[in-house]
């Protein structure tokens, strides 16, 4: 039995850290609403903390999945941050989806304290994880990771080590672009073929047969088709990753067009009041613009 903590407990967090006390763990817990600690702690048995650097001094691992780079920076490095708590040695693995760079000076900033860190967000949403099957991309020492992988499959099936800090939010941030460029264009196809005339479940079946065939699409068209936008993925934490990927093209030298168009179709539907709903309900906007609704017949 390890002592570990989880910061966070939103729809991603409080499964991943129930997920670390079904694996026989002791684990300590902190969320920004106190409800959801003292929840874990009475359903599940973690041990329910005031604070970060509660979690901190309690924990020899700790994970956290906060919303955005501040969230981030305040809950490791805030004057009652994780760090604030932690003793050397202790491993601090950030699963949010932040700033590359950020994640870099993190690991700066805490290796002179002693404390490793990793930069490993995650892919899945809330499905992957509830059954535990999340998809890590972790960048960091190499002998830090193999030191606290144990726990992370607890959490996740498919693990990725990319290099060194940064690299694997690098990774992250590729996949969101290709996952969020992909969306649109399903979108703005449906709605063409809807208005046009073709039923949306043979656009599907075609779709699914040709070389336009999509993982993406496969999963989400049917939520689409039946209206339900439940939350797996809100549009307005995949309007804050697309300006991650903006940043990063910018840092780098890398012009993104397509990308930032998309940022702008994101920020529409937040205007439109989409954003806490699924990322599939951008198809939304462009309905509204053409008059049509894809939905099954």
């Amino acid at each position: 039995m390890a002592k570990l903590g989880f910061c966070g407990l939103g729809i991603m967090g409080y499964p991943m850290a129930r997920h670390l006390i079904n694996g026989g763990h002791d684990v300590a817990v902190w969320s920004h609403t106190a409800r959801k600690a003292q929840q874990l702690a009475a359903d599940h048995g973690a041990k329910a903390c005031g604070s970060p650097a509660e979690v901190g001094r309690h924990a020899e691992c700790v994970f956290l999945c906060v919303g955005d780079t501040s969230m981030s920076e305040q809950v490791i490095l805030g004057a009652d941050g994780i760090a604030a708590g932690a003793r050397k040695g202790t491993a601090i693995v950030d699963t949010s989806t932040v700033s590359p760079s950020s994640s870099r000076e993190i690991t700066e900033t805490l290796g002179k304290r002693g404390i490793d860190f990793l930069g490993a967000p995650v892919t899945g949403s809330k499905p992957g994880a509830e059954a535990g099957t999340l998809t890590f991309m972790v960048g960091g020492d190499q002998a830090v990771y193999n030191r606290v992988r144990p726990y992370m499959e607890l959490m996740g099936k498919q693990l990725f080590y990319c290099g060194g800090p940064g690299m694997g939010l690098n990774a992250k941030l590729t996949q969101n672009l290709i996952l969020s460029n992909i969306l649109q264009a399903f979108n703005e196809g449906m709605v063409l073929a809807t208005k046009a005339g073709v039923n949306p479940e043979l656009m599907l079946e075609v779709l699914d047969k040709s070389a336009a065939r999509s993982g993406l699409i496969s999963y989400k068209a049917p939520f689409v088709l039946d209206r339900n936008f439940f939350t797996n993925f809100s549009v307005k934490w995949m309007h804050k990753d697309i300006g991650l990927m903006l940043d990063s093209g910018k840092e780098l030298g890398v012009p993104l067009p397509m990308t930032g168009l998309n940022q702008q179709l994101f920020q529409s539907a937040i205007g439109a009041g989409l954003g806490e709903e699924d990322i599939c309900s951008t198809i939304k906007v462009l309905e509204q613009n053409a008059g049509v609704e894809v939905k099954r017949s």
